[in-house]
């Protein structure tokens, strides 16, 4: 008789706040694009979304989605065809991406700053056809386009959803005082001015089903290689309910505000924000405002003067930033119900600090693109922060797995395994990669190490993978690795994280030279070529050799704890 595992009675239930229920009921809509149009029918009149003062109401959003939908269709696009959205969270986004779902396409979410070589691999692995860009990250697509698959392209700019003469003052300084755009040529390339006067009158949303493909939402999964994790209709509506459930704890005192505004700092095209702010957002009526650049702090604190919010999601790096500008105090934080903290860990003196000046606690969950994206999450209820990533969110099972993938009790330390509704269908045209992350009983391996406490909170240790999570975003050191070894000059390199007070962690690379004049500035500036930001070294040491297991595979490990 097979012994009882100690997650067979999950201990996290009885930590749950009262009457919500242990899983999701049967799904009320078949697909994302039928949640968004009764979304928009039931809250026609009230705004949607606004960004840089200029806001659409749901009413509005339909009818420019459909624009959308029917362009797509007149160019031939049909369901299941691949769509790519390369741009910041401006007005743009959510139009492009309703009008992608109700055509019955699936979005391809693209990072706006990466280097041609990662647009061009994600393009290709993903089969788009169709690409909607801001004019600002034009000249990468131009570089790359001739190789790709790609049909149709749309260009857009800042100030296009503006209207009038404020989208003409936006687009001349973004052009012409900050020097943002940089030349470019698309020839054959349809305007958003085009897009956006196509009638849309008679379109009518494609029927999709749960299982059909909504998102490929590209990750470095188990390696370094960049893969789409296929994340279906069911997959999103299901993280969208198991949120919504967890999300009305924190309405239970005083209701859910008539105008509920979330604040979507964090990109669109990341996934917390995709599901978070887009998806959930839009099925409680509420508005979004988008902020298209949060680098810009105090640009970003103004925004919030002139708004009444109700939900901020946000990473460690962006609470901190705030809290260490001189016009955070100028913000009214009296209506912030709920701050929601992800993409990476949020460091306690973050937390605290946070509480303090705000009188809001940071909610910390955990997820990853696989689950499109929440997993586990702590009460919207607490009233202090746990420093652990929360309970399983219903309809979610955490299995805590040694590396023969036995469950171990509570309290030990192995993999955070997890299975429900949310987690994705596998990796694009990656059987192999598919089945390395599954385990038999269709648990997926996160790579992350941690442990469950008898309440059925888990703490995250550490992590399986050698990933680096620099504010938020996976780097993967095989990536880093191959871009800095294809270097003339270079015999061999290792990418490790190292400890940063404002990301986190940063990129850290050991690099063993075959030519003495490869030097730190031509390493960062090769780069600077071929990564995006995020995932440039930002500390070079240079080495004779570097540690080595005896067949020969470069111990990082050893090397980011200092140990060689």
């Amino acid at each position: 008789m097979a012994s009882k595992s100690p997650y067979d009675g999950k201990p996290w239930l009885a930590s749950y706040p009262p009457d919500v229920p242990a899983g999701i009921e049967a799904l009320k809509y078949a697909s994302l694009a039928d949640l968004l149009d009764a979304s928009c029918k039931q809250y026609s009149s009230k705004p949607a979304f606004s960004c840089m003062g200029k806001t659409i109401t749901f009413a509005e959003l339909a009818r420019a989605s459909a624009s959308v939908g029917a362009w797509l269709k007149s160019r031939g696009l049909k369901k299941g065809d691949r769509v790519a959205i390369m741009m910041p969270n401006i007005l743009q986004f959510p139009i492009v991406l309703m009008g992608v779902l109700r055509a019955g396409c699936t979005v391809v979410n693209v990072n706006p700053l990466y280097t041609p070589r990662e647009l061009k691999h994600q393009l290709n692995d993903s089969g788009a056809k169709a690409i909607f860009i801001l004019e600002n990250f034009a000249h990468t697509l131009e570089a790359v386009k001739g190789e790709t698959g790609i049909e149709q392209v749309v260009v857009t700019s800042m100030g296009d959803e503006l209207g009038g003469l404020k989208g003409m003052i936006v687009n001349f300084v973004v052009r012409k005082i900050k020097k943002m755009v940089p030349s470019w040529s698309l020839p054959g390339h349809a305007s958003w001015k085009q897009v956006a006067s196509t009638d849309g009158a008679g379109f009518s949303t494609v029927s999709s089903s749960g299982d059909d493909l909504a998102f490929l939402q590209y990750t470095g999964g188990t390696t370094g290689v960049s893969k789409g994790a296929m994340l279906t209709n069911a997959n999103v509506l299901s993280n969208a309910e198991q949120n919504s459930l967890w999300c009305d704890v924190a309405f239970r005192q005083g209701g859910q505000p008539d105008n509920l505004t979330y604040i979507c700092a964090l990109p669109l095209y990341h996934i917390f924000a995709l599901t978070v702010n887009a998806i959930m957002g839009m099925q409680q009526g509420a508005l979004n405002v988008l902020i298209p650049n949060p680098r810009d702090i105090g640009g970003f604190l103004k925004e919030l003067r002139s708004t009444e919010f109700h939900v901020l999601p946000g990473l460690n790096t962006l609470f901190n930033g705030m809290m260490n500008h001189e016009d955070f105090t100028k913000v009214d934080w009296s209506h912030l119900k709920l701050t929601l903290g992800g993409g990476m860990a949020v460091q306690r003196p973050v937390a605290e600090r946070w509480q303090k000046l705000t009188g809001c606690t940071v909610t910390e969950g955990y997820g990853l693109s696989e689950t499109s994206p929440v997993a586990t999450a702590n009460r919207f209820d607490s009233t202090e922060f746990s420093g652990t990533i929360g309970l399983p969110l219903p309809g979610t099972e955490i299995s805590i797995r040694d590396d023969q993938g036995k469950e171990l009790p509570l309290g030990e330390v192995g993999e955070i395994c997890i299975r429900g509704p949310q987690v994705m269908k596998g990796y694009w045209n990656r059987p192999d990669e598919t089945a390395n992350v599954f385990t038999k009983d269709g648990f997926f391996r996160s790579g992350d190490m941690g442990f469950m406490n008898d309440e059925g909170y888990t703490k995250i240790v550490d992590r399986k993978k050698d990933m680096i999570l620099v504010s938020g975003f996976n780097v993967y050191p095989n990536e880093v690795e191959e871009v800095i070894a294809s270097m003339p000059g270079i015999s061999e390199a290792a990418a490790v994280g190292a400890p940063d007070e404002h990301s986190g962690e940063v990129v850290k690379v050991f690099v063993v030279r075959s030519d003495q004049a490869v030097t730190e500035e031509k390493i960062k500036a090769w780069c600077a070529e071929n990564l995006t930001n995020y995932k440039r070294p930002k500390h070079i040491e240079f080495r004779d050799e570097l540690p080595k297991t005896n067949v020969g595979k470069i111990l990082r490990r050893e090397l980011r704890d200092g140990k060689a």
